[in-house]
């Protein structure tokens, strides 16, 4: 089968482009990870939905791909600027526990959400702290080409010197104007960053975490982390770069600022960046409200796979508004999906497919057709409900299709809960068909109702009866 072109838009260009990897048939990309000091929450989730479809788009294409995921566990401050503390000191402080404790169980707790919901793991999972070798290499190569200057509290990167600084989010350098988010102190220009911050000796705790380094004992910036541990896995020059479109003013412009200042080479080919997940016209946050963590939504009988479902019905590049309200229509969708699958199962084990049918491959083109497109997976996923109504397709080929078409949703539609059903609950549930068929219908309804008094449903279908729990 012969699959179009896969387009991107690329924020690098402001543009939708064609993808042309680096090297043939391999793919590289980097996914901003999380800073590991508390729960990541919904928003934070959606951020890792997007790029786990385009890994599996990717593999469809042919390419081997190689996934890193970074874990910030220092140097996060509190503040765009350089200044507050460091998000990881201060939950440390807050629950009394070290630095390590907290960043080890919310990795743990994030990596199973991931899990939950089906999001492929990367091939690595780099940590800042244990690369702190690396990143401090690399400030030594800016410092040897002029790009660095130091302060009391730190060495920060001179933006002056490169003259498309802020190319990423086209800023206006010479138009920026100090506030409460850009502070100057020491620095000779608004938009400057710390590469690597002193502890402060005058502090009354000492940090749990910081290093020995040519400049001072301290730690590093938050910046030069994900720049050293990209190219460490990566490469100086590798393709995607993926992450929240808050990241784009400051956190992704600086990542490019510093590398290719170091290595004198383009960074990164193509930018990829999600939008907000929001709530009442706003990005969720803890201020505004709408803030739920996966294990709080469990709690409610949501599953993983519901919000999986509602993350899937809007592109990536677009803001998505979160309530409850919207979820339960999620849920109640894939539920009727899953059903659906499941009716359509029971025809395809009778008549599967044959090992190479027209319709298939052309339906399964066109679903990519709609991927390839930028990840248009709420196009794709409308179009996986429009195969399902199709009368021209089959019951078997409408299965393979729904099958083929999740192993890129990655919503487990062919994954039931296993659900034992006692012998007596089946044997009803077969006395009750032999009913329907010399069409005793009053018998068959007083055997549906004491089916359901022991705790199970049975649905009807073209191709016989399903027993699950109620």
């Amino acid at each position: 089968m012969k699959l179009k072109p896969l387009k991107l838009y690329n924020t690098l260009t402001k543009k939708k482009e064609t993808f042309k990897p680096i090297k043939k048939g391999f793919v590289g990309i980097y996914t901003c990870g999380p800073t590991v000091y508390w729960y990541q929450h919904i928003g934070n989730l959606r951020s890792y939905l997007f790029p786990d479809i385009l890994k599996r788009v990717l593999k469809v294409h042919g390419y081997k791909v190689k996934q890193v995921i970074n874990v910030t566990d220092v140097g996060h401050l509190t503040s765009d600027a350089d200044e507050g503390e460091d998000k990881m000191e201060r939950a440390a402080k807050k629950e009394g526990k070290s630095a390590k404790e907290i960043s080890n169980f919310y990795f743990k707790v994030f990596k199973e959400d991931l899990k939950k919901m089906n999001i492929e793991s990367p091939d690595y999972w780099p940590k800042a702290t244990e690369h702190i070798k690396e990143q401090i290499e690399l400030i030594k190569k800016l410092e040897k080409k002029g790009y660095t200057y130091q302060t009391s509290d730190g060495i920060y990167f001179d933006t002056s010197k490169l003259k498309d600084y802020g190319k990423l989010a086209n800023v206006n350098v010479s138009g920026l104007k100090a506030g409460k988010r850009v502070a100057v102190g020491e620095k000779k220009s608004k938009t400057d960053f710390a590469l690597w911050k002193f502890s402060d000796a005058d502090a009354k705790e000492k940090r749990q975490q910081e290093w020995k380094s040519p400049w001072g004992v301290g730690f590093p910036g938050w910046h030069i982390e994900c720049s050293a541990m990209s190219m460490k896995y990566l490469g100086e020059h590798f393709d995607i770069h993926t992450g929240g479109q808050e990241h784009i003013q400051i956190h992704h412009s600086n990542e490019i600022a510093q590398s290719e200042a170091a290595t004198g080479k383009p960074f990164v080919n193509y930018w990829l960046h999600g939008e907000w997940l929001t709530h009442n016209g706003e990005k969720i946050s803890k201020s505004k409200g709408g803030l739920y963590t996966l294990s709080e939504l469990e709690k409610q009988d949501y599953s993983p796979m519901d919000l999986r479902y509602f993350f899937l019905s809007a592109h990536y590049r677009k803001p998505l508004s979160f309530s409850l309200e919207n979820l339960d229509f999620a849920k109640t969708s894939l539920k009727r999906l899953k059903d659906i699958v499941s009716r359509l199962k029971e025809a395809w084990s009778r008549t599967p497919t044959g090992p190479s049918n027209k319709n298939i491959e052309l339906a399964f083109g066109e679903f990519m057709g709609f991927l390839d497109d930028d990840l248009n997976m709420s196009r794709a996923l409308s179009y996986l409900w429009e195969i399902l109504r199709d009368d021209r397709l089959n019951n078997s080929e409408k299965y393979e299709l729904a099958v083929k078409f999740d192993e890129i949703l990655g919503l487990g539609l062919d994954k039931e809960k296993k659900v034992r059903i006692p012998a007596d609950v089946k044997k009803l549930a077969e006395i009750r068909e032999k009913a329907r068929e010399e069409k005793k219908w009053e018998d068959a309804d007083q055997i549906r109702r004491d089916i359901e008094n022991l705790g199970y449903i049975v649905e009807d279908s073209e191709e016989g009866f399903i027993l699950k729990e109620k």
